[in-house]
């Protein structure tokens, strides 16, 4: 057996091996020590090899999911050895082989994914030289059969995988990445990843001549990366992934790009100190399905550059709010959204259902749940009809019409409550299969026999509490107590010893028990065949399912969307063809539900008005403001409602934010520094079409150094740039460039003082602020009186002296050229006042005037001054 055992592991790797025996996985060796320490496991020994004792550690199998599901959250793969040889039949160790490899980014049962979240495999490679270089990336979802690639610039890859966000990557082993990934990171040798191997290996999974028709002739990295991939997760699963009938191509041009940075700080699925919520995400997900909730998911981290994509979803989104249902339907006098979503309540994760069903380890409970479900969809598909009209949902409409065949099989062969395995039988109807039925018939018919059995021993023996009973372990006995031992007949064999009692069988019982448990091991094996048919003939409705699941996803994802937007009165924004964005009442979708009373706010960026210069006091707004302009423009582009009385957004290609203080003490990096950093990236790939979003740039340094970057950095994003920019700045010499920039203009917060200190209004105003509040803002964080005290006479100082000599640097020459101008000037003004008062003196003549006169001549003097 351990010959055997060394073998699986030599082909297993550096995979932790579970290796079954009987009712367990164990783990041997290496393997057992670190499974013992990674789950917390008793390390015991077993056996000895050249004198060592053998460590060892098992699980028992009916608790392998939770086991497996703690390793892979640690990181872990590991390979699962079944026995697939009959042990009654076995002379020598029983047959055993690898059935699957279960990875952090292969998972496809239930137990160990998360509903709401998909888990993806991705591959990436690098391909070419100099200029010429692009990098890969293909993904694929095992869970759903989703399969798609694209190409990029290598310096795009990181924000790629940001955006897929794969469980696990595979890699070459020559390959190094540049940037940090949380996921599982697996290598394969390079030849995995050459040209024609990897064609050849998909031409023969798609049993095609040509790649022709995936669209992806021009993408010769993404064809290895893509070949690669599907040979990995292939030998994970010991077989073909027969659900993967297509690959998908991301084009560059196709979704709003954002970097990870730009993700984290708009909290989409995660706040930014990593919690599930409050999020976008939790805030939109009231989804009646976990794949409505995870395409839900999908769709926020990838909005839509293209009108027509976005618009179609936010047609289907005002169709199901416009709807009606006629009275005389089933859900009388009902709202078709209430309706729709009440059907959906009632539909199971079809999308996974369908995977597993490809790869056969679906369940007998997910068929009886996917019957149930083909039962419900002609209902759902009678709501939908009405509106077919809608493009969007026409389309959606004809894929809930599936062959009836399908519901008919799962109905006359899957028991209306199936048992959890196949194993533990009950899991085919009654009524389908007439052998079945006869050796279940044979195996249950016992109960009549055993009561007259035990009436007749009793009688016999003269024992009155002499039992027949049955256990799994010994099967069949009869039981007498410790005190009636010597009234046992002489046919009786002891079969167990307990403490008060002995156990005994006797020649009619062991017949009758090898009848009963042979019809019991045969009505299994039958039920076993019988399911393994009914897998068989669902296998070849797996695509259509699988577009069915999609459908639903769909549906319920749009209806979530119109259920909020009809809740919280949001509005249908207007797509343009230009970059633009215009809100009119705009609101932050997460923070209006946190709080009791939100201020609205409008927003207008175009061609002439390019960027916001953004000034306040501190809490006043400034960041949920910008936030705000973000997540509105964003959910237009996903083809949602937004909150806004009124929204028109152009087309957009990227999202950029450098917002809040952060720091990378891992890679050397200053709070400074990872400013600069994203604000190079900025600078580098903004572009007219982009919406940047900056926040107190420049915070991190000296006052003049950080005064003369953000101004650099504003100017260069106004005229080279002309990203469409909201700048916010507590930099008040900022709000000169304006003057200078007329796509630039001034906005701020407001706030006023009262009798009980600073009162924040949160309303944005044309114009900058006077004043920043910091002091005011100090107090009410809780600073200690008398440094409120302190810092406010050091204001008043520093006010009365004016701004402190400033620092050789960026700003000093321009700073005294000011100065000289305005001297100049107030020379000027100094010689015309003197002048225009000679002037009057010399009219005057002081002997002739009377006191009134006087005083009047006195008083036009005072008037010549400055």
């Amino acid at each position: 057996m351990m010959q055997q055992y060394l073998r699986l592991k030599a082909e297993a790797g550096p995979l932790l091996l579970f290796y079954r025996m009987g009712d367990f996985y164990e783990m041997f060796y290496e393997d057992a020590e670190r499974g013992a320490r990674l789950l917390g496991l008793t390390l015991t020994k077993r056996g000895a090899s050249n004198g060592t004792p053998i460590p060892m550690a098992g699980i028992p199998v009916h608790a392998m999911e939770q086991y497996l599901a703690r390793l892979v959250a640690q990181g872990e793969s590991v390979a699962i050895c079944e026995q697939i040889g009959d042990p009654a039949a076995s002379k020598g160790p029983v047959e055993r082989r690898i059935v699957r490899i279960v990875t952090p980014g292969t998972l496809t049962d239930e137990a160990l994914l998360p509903a709401k979240a998909d888990r993806a495999l991705a591959a990436i490679c690098i391909h070419g030289k100099g200029r010429l270089q692009r990098a890969a990336l293909a993904w694929l979802n095992l869970a759903s059969g989703e399969f798609r690639v694209t190409e990029c610039a290598p310096a795009q890859l990181e924000s790629e995988l940001h955006r897929v966000s794969p469980a696990e990557l595979v890699c070459p082993e020559s390959l190094d990445l540049s940037f940090p990934f949380e996921g599982a990171r697996t290598r394969v040798p390079d030849w995995h990843f050459e040209s024609d191997g990897a064609r050849a290996h998909l031409l023969a999974h798609f049993k095609t001549d040509s790649l022709s028709g995936f669209d992806v002739d021009d993408m010769p990295a993404a064809i290895c990366a893509a070949g690669a991939l599907l040979r990995y997760a292939a030998r994970t699963q010991s077989q073909a992934l027969a659900h993967v009938q297509g690959m998908a191509v991301d084009r560059p041009g196709e979704y709003v790009l954002m970097d990870p940075v730009t993700r984290r700080n708009l909290e989409l699925t995660q706040t930014i100190s990593g919690e599930d919520a409050p999020t976008l995400f939790s805030l939109l997900d009231g989804c009646q399905t976990p794949m409505g909730s995870r395409l839900l998911r999908r769709w926020l981290h990838h909005p839509l550059r293209d009108n027509a994509a976005a618009l179609a979803r936010q047609q289907a989104i005002a169709a199901l709010l416009a709807g009606r249902m006629d009275v005389a339907q089933t859900f009388s006098d009902a709202d078709l959204l209430e309706s729709l979503r009440g059907a959906l309540n009632a539909f199971p994760d079809v999308e996974r259902i369908a995977s597993r069903l490809a790869l056969r380890s679906v369940r007998p409970r997910e068929l009886a749940s996917l019957r149930d479900a083909l039962r419900a969809l002609p209902t759902l598909h009678d709501l939908i009809a009405p509106l077919a009209g809608t493009p969007r949902l026409g389309q959606l409409a004809a894929h809930l019409s599936l062959d009836p065949a399908i519901a008919e099989l799962l109905t006359r062969a899957i028991a209306q409550e199936p048992a959890v395995a196949i194993r533990d039988g009950g899991v085919i109807a009654a009524g389908y299969d007439a052998e079945l039925d006869e050796l279940r018939a044979l195996a249950a018919d016992g109960g009549d026999f055993l009561l007259q059995l035990e009436a007749r021993e009793r009688e016999r023996t003269g024992i009155s509490n002499l039992r027949v009973e049955f256990n799994r372990v010994h099967g069949f006995y009869i039981e007498v107590t410790k005190g009636q031992t010597d009234k046992v007949p002489e046919d009786y064999r002891r079969r167990q010893t307990l403490k008060n009692a002995e156990r005994y069988i006797t020649p009619e019982l062991k017949t009758w028990e090898d009848k009963v448990l042979s019809a019991q091991d045969r009505s299994l094996a039958r039920e076993k065949w019988l399911f393994e048919q009914v897998l068989d003939a669902v296998a070849a409705f797996v695509r259509p399912l699988s577009e069915c699941a999609c459908a639903l996803a769909e549906l319920d994802t749009l209806a979530a969307l119109a259920e909020h937007a009809r809740r919280h009165d949001w509005i249908a924004p207007q797509l343009s063809e230009q970059a633009e964005i215009c809100i009119e009442a705009g609101r932050h979708p997460v923070v209006e539900r946190t709080i009791e009373r939100f201020t609205p706010n409008h927003c207008v960026l175009e061609a002439t008005r390019r960027m916001l210069l953004i000034t306040g006091p501190n809490m006043g707004g400034k960041s949920t403001y910008m936030r705000q302009v973000a997540l509105i423009a964003l959910l237009a582009r996903v083809g949602s409602f937004v909150p806004a009385t009124s929204a028109t957004v152009g087309k957009i290609d990227r999202i950029f934010t450098r917002i809040g203080a952060a720091d990378d003490l891992a890679g050397g990096r200053s709070t400074f520094m990872m400013e600069m950093t994203e604000a190079a990236a900025i600078l580098a790939a903004s572009t007219p079409n982009s919406l940047v979003l900056m926040d107190e740039i420049g915070r991190g340094t000296s006052t003049y150094d950080g005064l003369a970057l953000a101004w650099a950095i504003a100017q260069r994003l106004v005229t080279h740039n002309q990203a469409l920019t909201l700048f916010a700045t507590h930099y008040f010499e900022l709000t000169r460039l304006p003057a200078e920039q007329p796509t630039a203009a001034n906005v701020h917060l407001a706030a006023a003082e009262s009798a009980g200190g600073i009162v924040f209004l949160h309303e944005v105003r044309e114009g900058p602020a006077s004043r920043s509040y910091g002091i005011q803002v100090a107090q009410r964080a809780g600073i200690p009186a008398a440094v409120i005290r302190h810092a406010s006479r050091e204001l008043e100082r520093l006010e009365a002296q004016g701004a402190p000599t400033p620092q050789l640097g960026l700003f000093s020459a321009a700073i005294e050229a000011d100065a000289q101008a305005h001297a100049a000037h107030d020379q000027h003004e100094e010689s015309a006042a003197l002048q225009s008062l000679r002037d009057e003196l010399a009219q005057i003549d002081p002997d002739s005037l009377t006191p009134r006169e006087a005083l009047d001549a006195l008083y036009r003097l005072k008037a010549c001054l400055p």
